[in-house]
């Protein structure tokens, strides 16, 4: 066995050599063996070896897995948040349930957390470095280390999108400094919009991705050397696992690492030797930085100047340019005149745009997408998703085209057609090859003779059917994403039948729909009865295409036909929020790791809409209804039928119609009308209030006072009795500090006074920082006593508006 901890000491450089002769090298630990800071697990292969470390010049110690022969290299560390300042006494074993765990004196440093309770568990270093708890009792491995990379990707190890296979997304997360490997701000994961993408992230932020998946590979990651290196992508539907290298070789190893600086660098090794050969790092040059030519612009890495508008666009800031800062990227040098008709200008090998906004259909031609990319107004190119057998699909990107490289020795399939308007006298393709045929003139006045006859028959049908054009165009007007066509939805949903209706709000009642075996879709039908109306479905349709975030709530498109109007989401099987919190048996599946990883996307999605997106809107009906829950309970904001576009400078509005939900609304908007980013900041709070006590604001019962659950908040606050809000259920998964945070920033949110809640940005900080300072919050809003009546039945407030519809 290694001695992980070897000093300056020459009485423990002793004491090592002693062990060595005393012991023997080994791969597996049992339940009823320990491990100390002198021993070491050796896999069978004597490639890979687990024990403690001490990384560069720290004086911290840390359990993880290395290298054998060259230990400098470290691919797992097991404690990275937890360092060691004193070794002795320190051990490491695996409890009787199957957990691998780091302890002095009974005390436990650290502890992993299996998938089950295991009756007769096993620790074993694998030769590919996969460190797993194994049970004679159940099938596969109950714990792996694989599932919880650090900064190394070893070969068989998985980046997981939307948690597939171990109910979590996995992704590397850099060191922060060569001597201290906890968690740094740079992550490596997959990004799966439409075709995956393997991004490299600073916090919340793309800084490089390798390129979208076209079939073959990912479009900027550099080729890999060797033939039995390659890259793996398994697909169920969107969700997507992928290996990024092939199965493990015996006479050669590989890794991938992410480095301090957000750098990815590959290396290999023969086993025949003890010396590393870097292959790669990533990103090669700077056209791999995210966005380096800003919208409309492609890096070329060859020229002299590296970034160039396409054809028809120009530097937004020409000064910009001049002095080499193109993230401004490029502007149109006409307007696109979708009514006349647009022309498309192809660019060869290139890196695809990031797909922003964007629409997909995998079974269309090349020139079926062109003809409906001509139908969208807010279409602005479009390509093949695959270059594989010709090329194959539709992808169509509905905003900006941003960060498109030149690849270089690039497949001239892979190929974008840029919206362009249409020049008069400009020759297509197709008028080039009738131009090359040289018909004779009888043949042209044949052809006149029929044009001119089928003119005059025509004439009528045509007019009619410009009328209808016409008409339908103004019911679409304004609405930049893809129309459904009826028959399509009426298909996906089984003709609306009950089974399929899986809830129902303001707008009307919400299907559920297969476009087909893997992909699900949410169809919202405006109903005839419902109380918002075509203005609410147009204000939705133009606010939620123009924006995208994780914790949104993904517009695939609409239909408008005849009578129908209609939404068409991605699918959410998790349903809102609310169906959790407030049911007595599924609040129990939200431990409280999970609840505060919704407050944060919550708060993470309301400062995209306010402050981040290039739109600043106000939601004005956020409540836990309106957020959603993806597969793996990740929150999605939805319903923006209710929002508002703020101008540039607007702090404030007043309407004379409030609309909204009672519990929710302000008080400054539901008595006068006047609604801000502080209103949706007040709703805010009473879900971070509800979410950590699983209790309603509107209608809460309290045997001591007849107060809302504000009240009751304001309360406790003042006796220094605040834990007594949290939900029960969550006494053994609770962190009393994020608690107490969360409901103090809660309070704060729901203050009475506009100008005395926090913005969004100090919200999102205060909830994201141990230790932060926070300010004493004041009464909140509504926090006068109601009738005990109130509390029985609806008790609908007195309120001076003009109009009002509340829910």
């Amino acid at each position: 066995m290694a001695n992980f901890m070897l000093n300056k000491s020459v009485y423990k450089l002793v004491l090592f050599i002693t062990f060595l002769k005393l012991s023997v090298s080994k791969d597996t630990l049992f339940p009823n063996e320990t491990m100390s800071v002198l021993q070491t697990l050796v896999s069978e292969s004597q490639v890979f070896e687990l024990g403690f470390f001490r990384p560069g010049k720290s004086t911290n110690s840390f359990l993880g897995v290395r290298y054998k022969s060259t230990p400098d290299v470290i691919v797992w560390v097991a404690n990275r948040n937890i360092p060691i300042t004193d070794p002795q006494g320190v051990i490491f074993a695996v409890s009787g349930n199957g957990s691998g765990v780091i302890s002095r004196g009974g005390s436990i440093i650290w502890s992993s957390k299996p998938l089950g309770v295991a009756s007769n568990p096993v620790l074993k270093l694998l030769e590919t470095g996969n460190l797993v708890v194994v049970d004679d009792a159940r099938q596969g491995y109950i714990w792996q280390s694989f599932d919880y990379p650090t900064d190394t990707w070893l070969p068989g190890m998985k980046l997981v999108a939307n948690g597939m296979d171990v109910g979590r997304e996995t992704y590397l997360t850099s060191w922060n400094n060569s001597d201290d490997p906890s968690p740094g701000e740079f992550h490596f994961k997959i990004d799966n919009q439409g075709l995956p993408d393997l991004v490299v992230y600073r916090g919340e932020t793309k800084i490089f991705r390798a390129g979208k998946w076209n079939g073959i590979h990912l479009t900027s990651l550099p080729p890999f050397p060797s033939p039995t290196v390659q890259v793996y992508l398994a697909f169920q539907g969107e969700r997507l696992a992928s290996v990024m290298e092939g199965p493990y070789n015996s006479s050669i190893f590989t890794r991938l690492q992410l480095d301090a600086s957000g750098s990815l660098r590959r290396y290999t090794m023969s086993s025949t030797k003890d010396t590393w050969n870097h292959v790669f790092t990533f990103p090669t040059d700077k056209c791999d930085e995210y966005g380096y030519c800003g919208p409309y612009a492609i890096c070329r890495i060859e020229k002299q100047q590296r970034c160039e508008c396409f054809k028809g666009f120009s530097p937004k800031v020409q000064n910009d340019w001049d002095r080499q800062d193109w993230r401004g990227g490029c502007r149109r040098d006409e307007p696109l005149n979708c009514e006349a008709g647009d022309d498309f200008h192809e660019v060869t090998g290139v890196r695809y745009p990031d797909m922003l906004q964007f629409w997909m259909n995998m079974s269309m031609s090349l020139g079926e997408c062109r003809a409906l990319c001509l139908t969208n107004c807010s279409c602005t190119g479009y390509a093949n998703p695959y270059i594989t057998n010709g090329g194959s699909g539709c992808l169509m990107w509905l905003g900006d085209l941003i960060d498109i490289r030149e690849l270089p020795g690039a497949d001239s399939k892979q190929n974008i057609y840029i919206r362009l308007p249409w020049e008069p006298g400009s020759t297509t393709n197709l008028e080039k090859k009738m131009k090359k045929r040289r018909p004779s003139k009888l043949v042209l006045i044949l052809v006149a003779s029929g044009i001119l006859l089928s003119g005059f028959i025509g004439g009528g049908i045509l007019l009619m059917a410009r009328r209808k054009r016409r008409a339908l165009k103004a019911n679409r007007e304004d609405l930049e994403l893809p129309i459904f066509k009826l028959a399509t939805i009426v298909a996906a949903t089984k003709d609306f039948s009950r089974e399929n209706l899986i809830g129902e709000g303001g707008f009307g009642p919400v299907y559920k729909g297969n476009l087909s075996a893997t992909e699900e879709i949410a169809v919202k039908r405006l109903s005839r009865t419902s109380q918002q109306g075509i203005k609410e479905f147009k204000n939705e349709v133009i606010l939620i295409a123009k924006l995208q975030h994780r914790n949104l709530v993904r517009l695939l498109g609409c239909c408008i036909e005849g009578e129908e109007r209609m939404l068409i989401y991605e699918y959410l099987k998790n349903k809102s929020l609310n169906y959790f919190v407030f049911d007595q048996n599924q609040r129990k599946l939200l431990t409280w790791p999970k609840r505060f990883d919704i407050i944060m996307g919550i708060a993470r999605g309301l400062l995209y809409l306010h402050q981040d997106s290039r739109l600043k809107i106000i939601h004005r009906d956020l409540k836990t209804s309106n957020i959603l829950l993806d597969g793996d309970l990740n929150p999605k904001i939805s319903d923006f039928g209710l929002a508002r576009i703020f101008g540039e400078g607007q702090c404030i509005a007043r309407t004379r119609r409030v609309v909204g939900t009672y519990g929710y609304m302000a008080p400054e908007y539901a008595i006068d009308g006047k609604y801000s980013v502080k209103s949706d900041i007040f709703a805010l709070g009473v879900i971070l209030l509800e979410i950590v006590s699983g209790k309603k604001n509107r209608g809460f019962d309290h045997y001591d006072h007849f107060h809302s659950l504000l009240g009751h908040a304001w309360l406790l606050w003042k006796e220094n009795n605040i834990l007594e809000l949290m939900d029960e259920c969550l006494s053994n998964t609770f962190i009393e500090s994020q608690v107490k945070r969360c409901i103090h920033v809660g309070l704060l949110c729901v203050q009475k006074f506009a100008e005395d809640r926090p913005i969004m940005s100090s919200v999102v900080f205060m909830l994201g920082t141990d230790g932060a300072v926070l300010p004493e919050p004041k009464e909140p809003g509504f926090f006068n006593e109601r009738s005990p009546s109130c509390i029985t039945i609806t008790c609908q407030e007195t309120l001076t508006i003009t109009e009002m519809e509340a829910r």
